[in-house]
């Protein structure tokens, strides 16, 4: 039996596309007060919502990057990410053109190195693509009778 590079990537991506949003949600998860304040930071949102968001954001995170690790509901779980990331995107966009300083508090809430905007939006444009390509090539390699 040989795997086809479209099941190859497949499974590569989602496997990646899985690790990055459980240990991204378990790391905002481990301190939303920090990730709060992260949230505020982007001057978006009521400053009311940002805890809201704060405590239930990384949950979403970790329980679809788990959807897709263990290959059950990976649309959802894709179309999910793809989601939360473009909002992600959009903000990064929207904090570039404010000219705010911002750390984007994606990975570590309360890093002492920041993250900028820019890089951010280089990595979620990367992750995107990540998500398009668990999204189009789920089910690669099925007969199809």
């Amino acid at each position: 039996m040989s795997l086809s590079w479209k099941t190859l990537v497949y499974h590569g991506a989602r496997l990646i596309l899985g690790a990055i949003f459980v240990y991204a949600g378990w790391i905002k998860a481990a301190d939303v007060a920090a990730f709060a304040g992260n949230i505020a930071n982007y001057q978006i949102l009521p400053y009311s919502w940002n805890f809201l968001v704060a405590a239930t954001l990384p949950y979403i995170e970790v329980l679809a990057g788990v959807l897709l690790i263990v290959n059950q509901r990976v649309r959802p779980a894709a179309l999910v990410i793809g989601g939360l990331n473009l909002v992600f995107i959009l903000a990064l966009i929207s904090v570039m053109a404010r000219g705010l300083d911002i750390d984007c508090g994606c990975f570590r809430p309360d890093a002492e190195t920041k993250t900028t905007a820019a890089e951010a939006l280089v990595r979620d444009l990367g992750i995107m693509v990540l998500v398009v390509l668990t999204w189009w090539l789920r089910g690669a390699g099925r007969r199809t009778n």
